[in-house]
């Protein structure tokens, strides 16, 4: 068995992909500019739950963004923050104001120890910290303040992928944070669990380290991978679990941007491949008008294309 692909990590500042070969373990830190491909061989089989291969190597759909069978999905879950399945938790947890672009500004908490790993691990492009306390106050907190304040727990990656290049700038940006975490704020002693402490404002803005300034619109998104297809491009920015490839597809720009949901790269073999020849005539079955450096269904991302259900 060959290398597998565990996903885009955020350890710091620097983005990195996750590999695993049986027990072995390692990453490979990319850098923007860089040249990226590599073909999936094979068949897309479960990744397990909690450290654990699944017992069966079922195999899973191409466009299941966990890769996971519903066994090992239901294990993974049986211990998660997210999924309310674990509430003894004893770490101190930090609620949050995300922000991915204009009117998408969600509230979320995560582990204290993580400091803003979980933020990049979402594509927050701004965010702001609001309180730190124990898990059922960070909580509480997080359910009074999207009642109070009407915004949501999850924003769907498609969205945020939609408006990802052409972002406003820095003030425009930390702006609405500021305006919730001021209305938040007014909120202590009115639903506010005591045991929750508040923290100052502070905006952190990670367009810089997710290399935004140099991202246009993309024109395409990865629909899922195939056996024997491929990716190739250079990478133009990360965010979240994304890469934004630069194809020179399309309509032939060398500009063209196709978006890789790095979490679609899970469960599959991967061997390194770089884009085949231009005019070599290979497109994948399916990539269209991608040509020979992506293989593999692409969705569009122009004007009213973009499905939230998508991923």
């Amino acid at each position: 068995m060959g290398w597998r692909c565990t996903g885009l990590r955020w350890p710091g500042d620097v983005p990195e992909l996750g590999w695993e070969n049986g027990r072995a373990r390692r990453g490979s830190v990319l850098a923007y500019g860089s040249e990226l491909g590599f073909r999936a061989l094979g068949e897309r089989t479960c990744v397990g739950a909690r450290g654990n291969a699944c017992p069966l190597g079922t195999s899973v759909p191409g466009r299941s963004t966990g890769a996971r069978c519903a066994e090992c999905a239901r294990l993974d879950r049986q211990h998660s923050v997210a999924a309310d399945t674990a509430l003894d938790d004893p770490r101190t947890y930090r609620v949050y104001l995300a922000w991915f672009g204009p009117g998408m500004v969600k509230v979320g908490i995560t582990a204290e120890e993580r400091g803003a790993a979980r933020l990049r691990e979402q594509g927050a492009v701004v965010f702001s910290w609001l309180g730190r306390g124990p898990l059922m106050a960070a909580r509480r907190t997080e359910e009074v303040l999207r009642t109070a304040l009407g915004v949501p727990d999850r924003v769907p990656y498609a969205r945020k992928r939609a408006v990802r290049g052409v972002l406003p700038g820095a003030r425009e940006r930390g702006g609405e944070v500021a305006e919730l975490y001021g209305r938040a704020a007014a909120l202590e002693g009115r639903g506010w669990p005591e045991s929750l402490e508040r923290l100052p404002y502070e905006a952190v803005d990670h367009a810089e380290i997710f290399g935004l300034a140099a991202l246009g619109a993309g024109v395409g998104a990865v629909r899922e991978l195939v056996g024997g297809g491929g990716v190739a491009g250079r990478l133009v920015a990360a965010a979240g679990p994304d890469l934004h490839l630069a194809t020179g597809g399309g309509d032939g720009a060398d500009g063209a941007v196709v978006v890789l949901d790095t979490r679609l790269m899970t469960g599959w073999e991967l061997v390194r491949a770089a884009a085949a020849p231009t005019g070599s005539g290979a497109d994948g079955g399916g990539s269209g008008g991608w040509g020979p450096a992506v293989t593999v269904p692409v969705e569009d991302l122009g004007p009213g294309a973009v499905q939230d259900g998508l991923f």
